[in-house]
């Protein structure tokens, strides 16, 4: 690719440079240069592929948690729960000991933006995020 150059033909090459110089830059082909050695891997300091570095901690493995599997415990328990290291889950009350609103909140999906009344607040949150998921979209397809 390129050639490298010591100092003594560096000298040589200004040398030339200093006495002629027009004639020089027509005549001497294009492919000396003088490239600086780094220690990237790649050639280029910031180019190719380098050795990562891990930080003060190094690589983080991730760990398995357990999946609990006792029927008896998934049915009266709130599995996962407990943060801490001692201790143990919740444990489910019975139905009549929680509050009505909770049985009545939707799980399912979300009401079509054709649904909602035009004057509340939630339809015009979600008529704001359509139009920018619009404008993201338009933006992501222009070319410059």
């Amino acid at each position: 690719m390129y050639r490298t150059f010591s100092s003594q033909s560096l000298l040589l090459l200004r040398q030339i440079v200093n006495t002629n110089p027009v004639s020089f830059f027509h005549t001497v082909p294009s492919c000396f240069a003088a490239v600086k050695k780094t220690s990237a891997a790649g050639g280029v300091m910031g180019l190719g592929k380098g050795k990562k570095k891990g930080g003060k901690l190094g690589t983080m493995e991730k760990t398995e948690l357990p999946v609990e599997t006792d029927p008896e415990k998934l049915v009266n328990y709130v599995c996962g729960s407990n943060i801490y290291t001692t201790g143990e889950d919740i444990k489910l009350k019975e139905d009549s000991e929680y509050p009505e609103w909770l049985w009545s909140l939707n799980t399912g999906a979300p009401p079509r933006i054709q649904d909602l009344d035009p004057n509340s607040k939630q339809y015009w949150i979600r008529v704001r995020a359509a139009g920018m998921k619009r404008n993201n979209k338009l933006r992501s397809l222009r070319k410059f």
